[in-house]
């Protein structure tokens, strides 16, 4: 039998590189899916990028990094090379590894320097792998108004900053710092940006070196009340604290279920955000009902006089868990294409890689549509008037409407590159959590409108290997779940014709 030769052999893995680059790069990869909305064409042409940061890496201030519940590129940065691509972009963790209740990490925000060369992907799982490789540059610590820390801690005893200075009233917790669970990122062009958070839920604004400059509250109806008060906890009290009573609020948002969504729209005029599931009042005391979710558009043409100008219903997806029982699709992170229309990423929970259920049964990214929506920003439904009791939707209200369009569990993308959703439960298959997403132009004169779209997963701080409020850790899943960050390529039509 012949074998072949040195030079034959590297001629072929030449060919391979280059066949499956030309594969990877190409607008027509694979069948594109093809999604049409009032005449306008949303191409998914595939996945053609993957890149892992290690679960044990540690940022700046010597604590594990991770976390990734919101992504956001820095446009100015983005540029094309012979060699592929590449820009800044930044990750917002949420409250620190918490599994046994919140710790007093503190709320922070990275900056990564990220490169795309789906060129580079080679004919190995491992080399492909490495077609998105992420640096941390930075971490940015974020304090209120006055310097001093934030906390991820749960004010699970209640506690409440009163309103003073343009602020007001906000969750503190028994440290008496402010309780931030950070969840969602949009950055002006000033160097300033906007975070999403869980407790509150509020909107707050920060400079460039992460000083808190404002804070959003948001109508009543979003506010989560105990007992006939403010109440701000998500019932996951800190070592040696109790747990707040009712455990669940009466109403507002529910526990761990606030802004996770918040875009920018293009113009930079409108600031937009999407709680993660349905307020108590309309139908979130349950997982089958919680479908009716709400989003906020606010007019900050005056940063300093934001007004609160839309507010839509939008009905999130429903699919059936491997019992068979219907499951709503919490919505992890939302992103402006227009005024009207979104990317908006739905996922299902406690399935994937360091969970006990290896396969997702939902993640999906659907296009968002409110152009034909009922507004019913400072109505009754912003009061104590439900908009959904127990999950029904008030026949007068028109909602938004959801179109899927990027499967993320699409096992014959994932599989180009060594990835899979369900069985084996290895490094390989995705994790539970999918909550950032980034959206940058493919600079491609033969196709201008082309983009890339970065996926980017929460990885919960999961390591064995773990170090953060001044001690180490071991996560007791016994496994590293990596931040995998995944990268569409992506034909959006131009709305405006």
């Amino acid at each position: 039998m012949r074998t072949r030769g040195p030079a034959l052999e590297a001629l072929l893995n030449l060919a391979w590189m280059a066949l499956l680059a030309l594969v990877l790069l190409s607008p027509a990869a694979s069948a594109a899916d093809r999604v049409t909305i009032d005449g306008h064409v949303f191409v998914n042409h595939g996945l053609v990028g993957v890149g892992r940061i290690p679960a044990d890496l540690r940022d700046g201030f010597g604590e594990t990094f991770g976390s990734g519940s919101a992504f956001a590129a820095d446009p100015k940065t983005w540029i094309r090379t012979a060699e592929g691509y590449h820009g800044d972009f930044f990750l917002l963790p949420d409250r620190g590894y918490n599994v046994a209740g919140t710790t007093d990490f503190r709320a922070r925000l990275y900056k990564l320097s990220i490169a795309l060369n789906p060129a580079s992907a080679g004919p190995s799982i491992a080399e492909r792998q490495r077609s998105i490789v992420a640096t941390l540059l930075g971490t940015t610590m974020l304090s209120d108004s006055a310097g001093q820390p934030l906390t991820g801690l749960d004010p699970a005893g209640g506690g409440i900053r009163p309103a003073a200075a343009g602020f007001p009233d906000l969750p503190q917790a028994s440290t008496s710092r402010v309780s931030i669970d950070t969840e969602g990122l949009a950055l002006m062009p000033d160097g300033s940006f906007f975070v999403g958070d869980e407790y509150g839920p509020y909107l707050y604004r920060f400079s460039g070196t992460g000083r808190m400059l404002a804070a959003i509250r948001p109508p009543d109806a979003f506010i989560p009340k105990r007992n006939g008060r403010d109440h701000f906890s998500s019932n996951n009290p800190g070592r040696d604290e109790q747990p707040p009573q009712p455990e669940n609020p009466d109403s507002g948002r529910q526990n761990n279920q606030g802004f996770e969504g918040l875009t920018l729209s293009p113009s930079g005029r409108l600031l937009i955000a999407a709680l993660q599931s349905a307020t108590r009042q309309d139908g979130g005391t349950s997982a089958p009902t919680r479908r009716y979710t709400r989003m906020l558009y606010y007019d900050i043409a005056d940063l300093d006089h934001p007004r609160l100008v839309r507010e839509y219903v939008v009905p999130l997806p429903v699919f059936e868990d491997a019992q068979g029982r219907p499951r709503i699709a919490a919505q992890s992170e939302l992103l402006a294409l227009d005024d009207t229309h979104f990317l908006l990423l739905c996922r299902d929970s406690d399935n994937g890689y360091g969970k006990k259920s290896a396969a997702s049964r939902y993640r999906k990214i659907e296009i968002l549509d409110t152009s034909k929506a009922d507004n019913i920003a400072n109505r009754e439904w912003d009061g104590d008037v439900p908009l959904a009791p127990q999950g029904t939707l008030n026949g007068r209200i028109v909602p938004a409407t959801l179109t899927p369009f990027i499967d993320i569990n699409d096992n014959d993308q994932l599989g180009r590159f060594g990835l899979h959703n369900g069985e084996p439960n290895d490094a390989n298959n995705l994790s539970e959590k999918w909550e950032g997403m980034a959206l940058v132009p493919a600079l491609d004169p033969a196709n201008p409108r082309d983009f890339f779209l970065f996926v980017t997963n929460d990885n919960d701080f999961i390591t064995q290997n773990g170090f953060q409020v001044e001690a180490p850790y071991k996560d007791p899943s016994g496994v590293d779940v990596d931040t995998v960050i995944l990268a569409y390529r992506l034909t959006l039509p131009d709305m405006t014709k």
